[in-house]
């Protein structure tokens, strides 16, 4: 198997096998330092990005940060 089904934001997605939280996040072009980032249910620090792998049927959430006022 070369790819993954994931679950990102409420929409499936497909992923590489041994994809990091990290790498979608940037192949998604978006900023780490700007997002609030759930996996499984599990919080993530901005430091376990790098090591947080995605597997089948992993749910992701990824909230971005807007500033306003």
């Amino acid at each position: 198997m070369t790819e993954l089904k994931i679950i990102c934001n409420g929409e499936s997605r497909l992923v590489s096998v041994n994809t990091t939280v990290a790498a979608l996040i940037a192949e998604l072009g978006l900023e780490q330092t700007q997002l609030a980032v759930e996996l499984d249910g599990r919080v993530l620090t901005a430091e376990g990005l790098d090591n947080a792998m995605l597997t089948e049927n992993s749910r992701l959430e990824l909230i971005r940060f807007v500033g306003g006022g």
